[in-house]
C-alpha cells in the first residue's frame, strides 16, 4: 500500500481526470458502476472516479483494493491514489493480469490484501468484469465457507464475463482449482502454493480445450 506522492495540483488533478475520463474510457462508467456486494463488507466494482471514491468513503467504506497493473505516474493510478488519501480510504495494490496468468507470488500478494484491508473494502479492475471477477472468487474461497462451485460464479455472464474470450484464461484456472478441491479438499492457498502451474493452464487454454 502507498499513498505518498500524491497530486500536487489542481491542473494535475484536471489532467489525470481528463485522462481517466476520456483514454481510460472513465464516460462510460459515470452512470455503470457495475457494483455487486459479494459477501458481508466486501464489494466488487469497475475503475471509480474521484467523486465515487468520496460516495464510498460517505457510505462507509474504509479501503479499495486496486487488481489493475499500474504504478506512480501513471495518471489514473494518481489520480485515485489522490482521491483515496482525501477520502480518508486505503489502497491496497493487488495487480492481476485478465488476459494472462500471473505468477503465483501475485495470486498470493492478493489473498494477504484480503486479511489486511480494512472492511468494507472495494475491489475493482478496469471494468470489474474479469480481473474482479477471479479476484471475488479467490475472496469467497478463500475467506469464508463459500462452495467453490458457488464462488466459481463470479466469472459469468452475470457479471459480463465471458468464457469464450481472451479472458477464458481464467476460467481455466478456476475450473483448475476446482477440480484439485473436488478431488483433495486443498485450500486455495495451499493449491496456489504447491500446484498452481499457469504454463500448464495456459498451454490448455491455447490448444482449445474448453473450461468446464
Amino acid at each position: 500500500m502507498e499513498q505518498n506522492s500524491l497530486l500536487a495540483s489542481p491542473e494535475e488533478r484536471r489532467s489525470a481526470l481528463r485522462h481517466l475520463m476520456l483514454t481510460d474510457h472513465g464516460f462510460l462508467r459515470l452512470l455503470w458502476t457495475h457494483e455487486y456486494e459479494i459477501a458481508p463488507g466486501v464489494w466488487r466494482s469497475n475503475q471509480p472516479n474521484p467523486s465515487r471514491i468520496e460516495q464510498w468513503a460517505a457510505r462507509g467504506f474504509k479501503s479499495v483494493v486496486l487488481l489493475r497493473g499500474m504504478i506512480p505516474g501513471n495518471p489514473i493510478y494518481d489520480l485515485e491514489r489522490d482521491a483515496c488519501s482525501r477520502a480518508g480510504l486505503k489502497l491496497h495494490m493487488a495487480p492481476l493480469g485478465g488476459r494472462a496468468l500471473v505468477p503465483p507470488d501475485r495470486f498470493l500478494a492478493l489473498l494477504e490484501a484480503f486479511k489486511t484491508a480494512e472492511e468494507p473494502f472495494v475491489m475493482h479492475c478496469k471494468s470489474g468484469i474479469d480481473r474482479t471477477g477471479m479476484a471475488a472468487f479467490l475472496y469467497l474461497v478463500a475467506e469464508t465457507d463459500t462452495p467453490p462451485e458457488i464462488a466459481r460464479r463470479q466469472l459469468s455472464f452475470k457479471y459480463l464475463h465471458l468464457k469464450t474470450s481472451r479472458h477464458g484464461i481464467l476460467d481455466h484456472m478456476a475450473d483448475a482449482y476446482l477440480a484439485a478441491h473436488r478431488a483433495t479438499g486443498i485450500s486455495i492457498r495451499d493449491w496456489i502454493e504447491t500446484a498452481y502451474d499457469p504454463e500448464a493452464i495456459t498451454a490448455r487454454c491455447q490448444s482449445g480445450e474448453a473450461p468446464e
